[in-house]
Parts: C-alpha cells; structure tokens; sequence
C-alpha cells in the first residue's frame, strides 16, 4: 500500500509543524504502508533545524516543487525584526503593517500558500498518472494543502484524507485577522467543501473532532506524541527550583497569572526567590517580555530556539514544566504538541489552560500534573508552593501512567488502521 503525503512543513523545517508527518513517516513502513512526501522545494522557514532530516527513513521517496511566497515580497516592507517574529500576529501593527495583514487576510485566502496549490495539482495529477498510490494525505495549516487534495479528489477519483494538525476556521488567530464578512464567509465555504468531500478526516482532540462531524461522519482524533524511550528517572535534575516552557510564547499564550503568582510568592518568600528560575525555551513575543518587566521578575532565563534534541535535555532536567495554552475563544480545543513531549520527559507538569479542555482531559487521564484556570492567581499560588515544598523535600516527581499510547509508532499503528479502512 502505498499513500502520498502532502505537506509544507518537513526538514530543514524546524518547530512543531514539522513532528507529527516526520514521525509518521518514520514508522509507516513498519505496518505495510510505503509513504512518499510532496513538499516545498525552496521555502523559507522561519524556523530551521537540519538535525530532523536524520530522521527520514533511507530510500524515502520526496518529491519538491518551487513555492512561490507572497510573503517573500512583503517582507521587502518589513522591518527585520517583524521578519523574524514567527508565529505572532502584531496586534498593534504600524499604518502600514495593518495595511499588509489586510491585503494577507483578504487577498490569499486560504492562506498565504495559495499559489503552490495549482502547480500542485498539475505536477501531482501528472505524477499519479505514471505512480500508483492508494490514498493521498494533505497536512493543514497551511490549509491551502487541503485544496491540493481536494482538486485532486475531483479530477482523479482518489481516496483522500485532510489532516488537521490544527482548527481552520477556529484556528485561536482566526478572529484577530482584519477580515471582510466576504473572506469569512469564503473560508467557511472551503473549509465546509474540504471537509465534505474528505473521504476521511484526521484531528488531534475530541474537541475538533465534535465540531467537524457536522460536515464528516468520519473524523478519527489521532493526537500528536512522543518519540523515542520514556525517560526513566535516573536523570540529574537542575539543582535549582527551574520550571521551564518549551516553544512558541506568543502574546495570546502569556500566562499573566503565572507571572503574578511568582512576583506574590516572591515578596513575601526570601527563600524561594534565591531558589526559583524560569526557563523560556524558544521564540518570546515583546507582550511577554512586557509582563515579565511589569511584575519585576529577575530569574528569566530567555534560552531561545534550541535543536530538538536539546529541548529534550531541558525538559528531563527541569523541576516543573510549565505549559500555556493561548487563552483565547478556541481555547477549549487546543492541545499543543508539547504536552506529549512533556508526558516523556516524566516531569511534573503546570498547565495554565479550560480546566474542562481537551488538555485537562489528557493530564488527568495520564495524572501527570494540574492544569490552573487562565485567571485563577490563587490556585496557581497554591499549586506553586506545593511544588516548591516537594522541591525542597527532595521528593518532587511525578507518578504518571497510561503514557505509552501517546508514543508515536502506537500512534502510527492507529493511523495505519485508518489509511487501510479508508481504501478498503
């Protein structure tokens, strides 16, 4: 059996869009699937890491076709540092940076990737006229992949499955964009096409899944994971109180009350001021950086981006991980890809976040930490001290289960069951 699988993001690519079709691809052999990969051959990711293409089975079959970027062209109006902030929607934009978010909100829909999708088609309809596959895989955001497959589907007759790393539609920046009630209604539309027409759909929590059976009866949630052995204990922990945040801390993800918390508890705790360090691992928006000067916090250690096997040594190191979810209308949905990572590293986990979300499901489930209300200060107070008091005992660790359904080869073997059911 074999599946195409279309996606933007794959090594050099670095960052989590890249994780869950790498790791896929790494195992899908092992369940009688061949997987070949249509990507980008000249994009220009914010985020690089060459480490990743070590991951890539030998003898993978990746075909790459030019992108054109009107974001390339846009970017000559920026100044470097915009360029470089990945990630973030400027919610304060310069006269002429709102009018670039507006001509990128109206004018690309889906996406900004909107003119890779008919050299796609061309190429790939070309491509599978000579290439037998059984099924084809598109990978979203960037959403315009979908409309690849969905031409596809149209002209061909193929099995066809989407594959929602992320909301489209309820995506948590969605209602930040300067959009018209013409452009919503559009993005609707294709999103409701894509997924009608999908001959299955994939999601990454029960959230999505509930809200895209409306439009499919056959949305299947395989969440994201982890790779590689769960760590087994016997690692030297930081000698200071650390509680580090792998990834992306967007302005939407600033956990006000976290920060609160820690400049309350500092003022009255001399002992734990000399004790505590937070750890920020990867790229921070200036709102964060605002907060954190605000409440005159002083153990702030910005680390930056970091290859993904040292991220790994951050979080099997640290005393607590601390984890963020955009607080935000969608909120409820969100299960960054991080948690899974976490999960591995066996640390105690401190998610700020809907106390009845799709992620307080799954640290409850595998009992792996607690997770505070956006703006509930005292509970994370509480929730602090508590795991200072263990730090300080010697005794803070983490007695986490049901872990191992979240590796990614079980996660693949999931998948393999789909991909199998949907040609058959």
């Amino acid at each position: 059996m074999k599946v195409l699988i279309v996606t933007y993001y794959w090594p050099p690519a670095g960052g989590s869009g890249v994780q869950r079709w790498l790791k896929f691809v790494k195992y899908l052999q092992e369940f009688g699937i061949e997987p070949i990969v249509y990507t980008v051959e000249n994009s220009k990711y914010p985020i690089t890491d060459a480490s990743l293409e070590a991951e890539i089975p030998d003898g993978t079959i990746i075909l790459k076709q030019p992108i054109w970027e009107p974001n390339n062209l846009l970017s000559i109006f920026k100044k470097k540092k915009a360029q470089q902030s990945a990630g973030f929607l400027n919610p304060n934009p310069s006269f002429l940076g709102g009018v670039l978010q507006y001509i990128r909100a109206n004018y690309f829909i889906p996406d900004a990737r909107k003119y890779w999708v008919k050299p796609s088609v061309s190429y790939l309809d070309e491509y599978l006229s000579e290439n037998i596959v059984d099924v084809i895989v598109t990978s979203g955001p960037p959403h315009s992949l979908h409309l690849i497959g969905l031409e596809l589907k149209k002209r061909l007759g193929i099995k066809w499955i989407s594959d929602f790393r992320d909301p489209w539609t309820e995506i948590d920046y969605f209602e930040q964009l300067p959009l018209t009630k013409k452009s919503i209604h559009v993005h609707h539309k294709l999103e409701r096409e894509v997924l009608e027409k999908s001959d299955a759909v994939l999601v990454v929590g029960n959230t999505m899944k509930e809200k895209f059976n409306r439009y499919s009866k056959t949305v299947h949630v395989v969440t994201n994971g982890f790779d590689d052995a769960i760590s087994e204990g016997n690692i030297v922990l930081d000698s200071k109180f650390t509680i580090t945040h792998v990834g992306l801390m967007n302005a939407d993800r600033n956990p006000i009350s976290f920060w609160k918390a820690i400049s309350e508890i500092s003022r009255d705790n001399e002992e734990f001021t000399a004790d505590y360090q937070v750890q920020i691992v990867g790229k921070v928006a200036s709102e964060v950086e605002k907060s954190i000067k605000e409440f005159a916090l002083k153990n702030i250690d910005y680390v930056g981006y970091v290859s993904h096997q040292e991220v790994k040594k951050f979080q099997e190191k640290t005393q607590v991980l601390l984890l963020a979810v955009n607080n935000v209308k969608s909120a409820k949905g969100i299960i960054t890809g991080k948690i899974f990572e976490y999960l591995q590293a066996k640390r105690p986990i401190l998610a700020i976040g809907p106390v009845d979300g799709d992620l307080a499901e799954i640290i409850s489930e595998t009992n792996s930490g607690t997770i505070v209300d956006f703006e509930d200060v005292e509970k994370m107070k509480s929730e602090l001290l508590s795991l200072y008091k263990a730090y300080k005992n010697k005794s803070l660790s983490v007695d986490s289960k049901n872990i191992e359904k979240y590796h990614r080869k079980n996660l693949t073997h999931k998948l393999s069951t789909i991909l199998k059911e949907t040609i058959s």
